[in-house]
C-alpha cells in the first residue's frame, strides 16, 4: 500500500510503500487485548505486602484460661481475627507476569500498526528535527498537522532538540524505534512513522 509522506512544515515529501504483511493486515482484537494484557501485567510492581500472624510483633503467650473465661480458647493474640493481628491470606510481593509467545507479541504489533492504518489515523513524515527545542513553535507545527494526540516514533537515534520541545506537549508521545509497543500504539489517536522507523520495521520483520 501507497501512502503520501509530509515534512514537519506540512509540505509534501512524496509517496512511500508500505508493506502488505506489517500494514495491511486485517486486525485482531483478541491479539492486541492478549498484547495489552501482556504489558499491563508485566508493568505491575507487584510490591504489594501485608504481615501475617508469623511476622507481627506481639506475644505469643496463651493470654487466657484453657477454662472458665467464657470465651474461646485462644493461644495467640497475633491471630487474623484480633485487632493488630496478622491478616490472613494477604497480598504478598509476586510477579504478576505472564507468558505470551514471541511471535505472537510480533504479530500483535503488526496488527496494531494495521489497525492504525486501516483506520487512517497513521502518518508518515521524512525526519523530525528542529533546529532549537522550543516548545511553542513545535506546538503550533503540531496544531497545523493535527496530531493532537499521538504517538511519534523515529528512527534509532532520536533528535534532541526535537525530543526536549516535545516531552512538555500534551498527549504527545515520543520514541525511538527500539520502545514502539502495541499499548502506546493503541492509547493514542494518532501514529506517526518517520522513514527511519518504516526501515527499521521492515528490517525487524523481514
Amino acid at each position: 500500500m501507497d501512502i503520501q509522506v509530509t515534512s514537519l512544515d506540512g509540505k509534501d515529501a512524496g509517496s512511500l510503500s508500505l508493506k502488505d504483511e506489517i500494514f495491511g493486515l486485517e486486525p485482531r482484537p483478541d491479539l492486541l487485548h492478549r498484547m495489552v494484557r501482556y504489558q499491563g501485567l508485566k508493568a505491575m510492581a507487584g510490591t504489594h505486602d501485608v504481615k501475617n500472624r508469623a511476622e507481627i510483633a506481639l506475644t505469643g503467650k496463651k493470654w487466657g484460661k484453657q477454662k472458665g473465661g467464657g470465651t474461646a480458647r485462644h493461644g495467640s493474640r497475633r491471630a487474623p481475627q484480633f485487632r493488630g493481628g496478622g491478616r490472613a491470606f494477604g497480598p504478598t510481593p509476586r510477579s504478576h507476569a505472564i507468558d505470551l509467545p514471541k511471535k505472537v507479541r510480533a504479530l500483535a504489533l503488526k496488527h496494531a500498526l494495521s489497525a492504525k492504518a486501516k483506520a487512517g489515523e497513521l502518518a508518515i513524515v521524512d525526519t523530525l528535527k528542529t533546529e532549537a527545542p522550543k516548545t511553542a513553535a513545535l506546538r503550533a507545527q503540531f496544531g497545523k498537522l493535527e496530531w493532537l494526540n499521538a504517538l511519534i516514533v523515529d528512527g534509532a537515534d532520536l533528535d534532541q532538540n526535537f525530543a526536549l520541545a516535545a516531552r512538555n506537549i500534551p498527549q504527545i508521545d515520543v520514541l525511538p524505534i527500539q520502545g514502539i509497543n502495541v499499548a502506546d500504539i493503541l492509547r493514542r489517536n494518532r501514529l506517526v512513522l518517520t522513514k527511519a522507523a518504516v526501515e527499521a520495521l521492515e528490517a525487524r520483520f523481514a
